[in-house]
């Protein structure tokens, strides 16, 4: 096995010596934002409105779906959650870089120790535990690690909505489509019955061909029923997605007009590669398992205590102390401690550093797995598209005219009696299935397009546009500034540089 995608060609060797250094840039951009130490408020505002979710819904033509994306966005359960967990693991690193607690000790006694200085009363104490050099600043790059993860799988969670609602509400638009070319061939079938009462009051034809088409017709209105019973569903799971009620009206849409464009697989790859949050958090995560494994090697080193002790000693009060007092008769005594935490047990030391290590290379394969699958899902939509169109464009230029001209030649040849009610049914049902598969690519066009967007992380580019080779998205949310067709970004701020190089 070479490693190779059967349809884009490309080796995961191939993509990552391109896009990983991408996505570790990103990686450390997520950083950056979780350095900060963001609340759940500034979690949310800097996911809008430069973040791929919201730069996809605001390409989307019709405003009454772009206001819905938004109230998803916005409102969504899911999304505050993940949010909420990622502002959890940011303030988690203040909490793993500051020192122990130092312990304060007060120690009275009962029955006071004779020293030739006099009776001891009581001692005050201060200890302070030291790690070994370093190893607070690797659980802080850690836990910072760990919080940009969280951060980037917020993006996930709102790119996997954002195509989860395009993709109902086309199956709406769909739905409406299709109760729109019902209707029309109900209305064509009550013509056709009339037809068929007049003919046979008149003698010229058959009760059975008016029976046939009353079948028809309450045939259609089954389907009209079954529609109505998949829109309701349909919308009851776009409002739960808004977290509105079931019942709640929505906004009317048509499916989005498409015009066929280049799709190059290589190049998308290779941008998705860059910009994907989903590999950002995997590189993150690496980045903490090779961290902990630093970490887990300096535990081998000994943590040291150190400490302060202040005793109180009372004059000697005793025939001899009073008649000759000894020198520094009653002084109080003040000490310094110091004690080694001794790394003994190496067994479980040994077991740390390997835990560390399994962890990474957790971290590794499942980044490579996304590597794989996100080849594969381009590779399988790029492919399928110039398909797609390919279908519409013989549904709509080919048999609809075909159909179309079947019925209207079937119509006559029934109205002059040389055509039976069978035959200018099946005409009828031809037209109106054409139609409603044209409504059917129609759909999985813009579906297929909605997937497209998410797994390269960015609306697809316009007609005629070419498509560039991926950059590494920026940690503002992972796109490039400019328009929302823009494919290049720009090169990281100095700024952004160096606070990632102290992160490292």
């Amino acid at each position: 096995m070479d490693g190779k995608h059967p349809r884009t060609g490309l080796g995961r060797a191939t993509v990552f010596s391109r896009a990983t250094v991408f996505s570790r840039i990103q990686a450390l951009g997520w950083c950056v934002l979780a350095a900060a130490h963001l609340n759940a408020a500034d979690f949310q505002h800097s996911t809008a409105p430069s973040s791929p979710s919201s730069r996809i819904a605001a390409s989307v033509e019709s405003p009454d779906l772009r206001a819905l994306l938004d109230e998803i966005l916005d409102r969504n359960p899911g999304i505050a959650r993940a949010e909420q967990h990622a502002a959890a693991l940011a303030a988690r690193a203040p909490q793993v870089s500051a020192l122990p607690d130092p312990v304060a000790a007060l120690t009275l006694f009962v029955l006071p120790p004779e020293t030739r200085v006099g009776p001891q009363r009581l001692t005050v104490g201060l200890q302070q535990e030291l790690p070994w050099f370093g190893k607070l600043s690797l659980k802080e790059q850690a836990a910072l690690y760990h919080a940009a993860a969280a951060r980037a799988r917020v993006e996930v969670v709102r790119l996997d909505l954002v195509t989860e609602a395009r993709r109902s509400a086309y199956e709406l638009a769909f739905l409406d489509q299709q109760q729109a070319i019902i209707e029309a061939e109900r209305s064509t079938l009550v013509r056709f019955e009339q037809a068929a009462q007049a003919r046979y009051a008149a003698g010229t034809g058959l009760q059975q061909e008016s029976i046939r088409i009353q079948a028809q017709i309450t045939r259609v209105d089954t389907q009209l029923l079954d529609l109505a019973e998949r829109r309701s569903m349909l919308a009851a799971g776009l409002n739960r997605l808004r977290d509105r009620a079931v019942d709640q009206g929505l906004g009317s849409w048509d499916l989005p007009t498409l015009q066929p464009q280049d799709y190059p697989t290589r190049d998308l790859v290779v941008e998705a590669m860059g910009r994907r949050p989903e590999l950002a958090a995997a590189e993150a995560e690496i980045s903490a398992g090779q961290t902990m494994i630093q970490l887990a090697e300096k535990n081998f080193r000994p943590n040291v205590t150190l400490g302060l002790a202040y005793t109180a000693v009372q004059s000697r009060r005793d025939d001899a102390g009073r008649i000759n007092p000894p020198e520094g008769n009653g002084g109080d005594v003040l000490a310094l401690t110091g004690s080694v935490k001794l790394p003994v047990w190496r067994r479980k030391l040994e077991a740390g550093v390997e835990e560390a290590h399994a962890t990474t290379r957790a971290a590794e394969a499942h980044r490579d797995q996304l590597a794989a699958e996100i080849e594969s899902s381009i590779g399988d939509l790029s492919t399928r598209l110039p398909l797609l169109f390919q279908h519409l464009s013989l549904l709509e230029d080919v048999l609809l005219k075909q159909a179309d001209e079947a019925l209207r030649s079937a119509e006559i040849a029934y109205s002059t009696g040389k055509l039976n009610a069978v035959d200018l049914l099946d005409a009828e049902v031809m037209l109106f299935e054409v139609r409603i598969s044209a409504a059917r690519v129609r759909a999985d066009l813009a579906v297929a397009v909605a997937q497209l967007e998410r797994a390269v992380a960015r609306p697809t580019v316009q007609p005629g546009e070419p498509v560039q080779p991926g950059e590494p998205a920026l940690p503002d949310g992972g796109v490039s500034p400019g328009s929302p067709t823009h494919t290049h970004a720009e090169s990281p701020d100095p700024s952004l540089s160096e606070a990632t190089a102290g992160a490292s």
